[in-house]
Parts: C-alpha cells; structure tokens; sequence
C-alpha cells in the first residue's frame, strides 16, 4: 500500500474524511494542507529531501481568503505537480458531478482516480486508493456511464463553437458571420442549421435552449 500521501483539502469536513479513510487504511505518512500553494511546496520540499509522496488527494475548488495564492484550484496543482514529479499517482475527491470536466481531468491531466464528494464517500475513496495502488484507474460506475455517455456522442470542436456562440447569446441566424470572420467552415446558414438540429436529434432536445443547458450540465461549454 501507499507510504506517503499529501492530502489538499480546503474544507476540515472534507479532511476529516479523507484522514478517516487513511487511519483505516493504516497509511504511516499522511501530510495535510488546506492551500495548493503549500501543496506544491510540500512537493518541491519531498524531491529536495529525496522523500517523494506516492500519492496526491486533492479537491478542485478551493475558495479564496485572506491569503493571496498563486495556485487557484486542483487541476492547476496537478499540472504543476506533474512537471515536478511525473509518476506522482492523483486522485481528485470534489464535489464536481458534470461528465465533460471528469473526462478531461482523466483525458488532460492524466489523474487516475475520482471520487466525488458524497454519501458513502469513505468507502469510494478506499475503492479508489486501492485501485490506482494496483495502477489501474478509478471511476464510481456511475460516472463511468455518464462519462461514456458523453463519448458516445462524439462532439466535435465545430460543435462546441456553435453551441458555446448559442449560450453566449448570439442567434443562430448570426453565427454564419462569426464562423466566416475566423475562417471556420462550414459557415453557411443552411451548415449551421443543419448541425444543430442534428445535435438536438441524437441529444433527444427540442430546442437550442435546451441543447445549451444539457451541454453545460455536461460541462463541455
């Protein structure tokens, strides 16, 4: 099993938790810190020492006080962790539930386990320790249908542009112009009509309202 982990946790209830589960898990070396930037030190100080953490637990929102941070949230961290100490394993334990943002942190920042913040979280986050220990990767099996739901539908960069210009208020009658002036193609109404209407046939939404909101709650705009 795990010998060192450093935990970044901004919330003590969520701290609590996570050290719950390593005290059952018998880990020797646990390091908490409530900041990122005293996360990254904490790794800069374990590669100087030659005592590098096997595994990183991390949220992804921290919230902002008193003290000014240079690192503002988990996958910021992650990033700079990953230049330090590439082989760090990562799990992120937040409470983020949209399909889009999971997949890119598995498909972006190469983390290798999540678990998100709820009922029966203690036992999820053993479930995932001991799977990324094994190097496999760890996804509840809920959010792994979710995930591959979001895959099965294949959106492409055209896609996102023509639905993020939706939520940013612009008609669709208008997005021809946008799509011209950045030399995007297809850029011809009848194009963009097209594509659209397509997305809210295989998404099973009757509008463009609607094709918004579900890709927001996807997390892909």
């Amino acid at each position: 099993m795990f010998k060192k982990i450093l935990i970044a946790e901004d919330h003590e209830m969520g701290s609590l938790s996570v050290q719950k589960t390593l005290e059952e898990l018998n880990i020797p070396n646990v390091d908490y810190v409530y900041y990122c930037d005293d996360a990254l030190a904490k790794v800069q100080k374990s590669i100087r020492e030659n005592d590098l953490y096997d595994l990183l637990i991390t949220d992804l929102s921290y919230e902002e006080d008193h003290r000014l941070q240079n690192i503002k949230d988990g996958k910021q961290l992650i990033e700079e962790v990953r230049d330090l100490q590439p082989s760090l394993k990562v799990i992120v334990f937040s409470g983020e539930h949209k399909s889009g943002i999971i997949d890119s942190l598995f498909n972006d920042c190469k983390i290798n386990g999540f678990v998100r913040k709820a009922r029966n979280d203690s036992k999820e986050l053993k479930k995932a320790i001991a799977a990324v220990y094994a190097n496999e990767s760890y996804l509840s099996l809920d959010f792994k249908q979710e995930v591959k739901k979001l895959n099965s539908y294949e959106f492409t960069s055209y896609d996102i542009t023509l639905v993020s210009l939706l939520s940013q208020g612009v008609l669709q009658k208008n997005i021809p112009t946008y799509l011209q002036a950045n030399n995007i193609k297809p850029n011809s109404l009848s194009s963009v009509e097209k594509r659209l209407n397509s997305l809210k046939e295989n998404l099973n939404v009757a509008s463009n309202e609607q094709l918004v909101a579900f890709c927001k709650d996807l997390g892909i705009i």
